[in-house]
């Protein structure tokens, strides 16, 4: 795997109700492998708990994983709680994984999830695009207030 020019420290974490840690084990990896610095929060991450770890770890992507089911949910919180956060409202934030539990309307979730704040939606875990939206991200994307140039 070719290895891309880091965007910075990228902020990875599960959502509240998902316990899983191995697609965040795999997810670290990854994005370590093309060149980023990572911050794993683990699994069951809380609102609060996310966006005080944004403020301490300033990074310049959000990573949000999730394989229980309860993505697009807690995706939604998440979001919504970040971007109400106006030093936080700019940084760039994604989720993927396993994003309902019906297999149906992925699209109109991907859509809802992207119009609350999410930069980009990779519903079952598309690495390709993921890959991608790394490449394209420029560094220092992240607009943060008082954040060093």
């Amino acid at each position: 795997m070719a290895h891309s020019q880091g965007v910075g420290k990228v902020l990875l974490t599960g959502t509240v109700s998902d316990s899983h840690t191995w697609n965040l084990v795999f997810l670290e990896l990854f994005v370590e492998e093309l060149g980023h610095q990572v911050v794993n929060l683990g699994p069951c991450v809380p609102d609060d708990l996310l966006v005080r770890r944004c403020r301490i770890e300033a990074p310049d992507l959000v990573v949000v994983s999730s394989v229980n089911g309860h993505g697009y949910v807690d995706g939604l919180s998440a979001v919504t709680r970040l971007r109400a956060e106006p030093e936080l409202a700019g940084v760039p934030m994604v989720i993927g994984g396993k994003l309902g539990l019906d297999g149906r309307d992925e699209a109109d979730r991907a859509a809802r999830l992207r119009a609350a704040g999410f930069d980009a939606v990779f519903d079952d875990g598309d690495l390709l695009a993921f890959q991608r939206f790394l490449a394209d991200l420029p560094a220092g994307a992240s607009t943060m207030v008082g954040r060093p140039a």
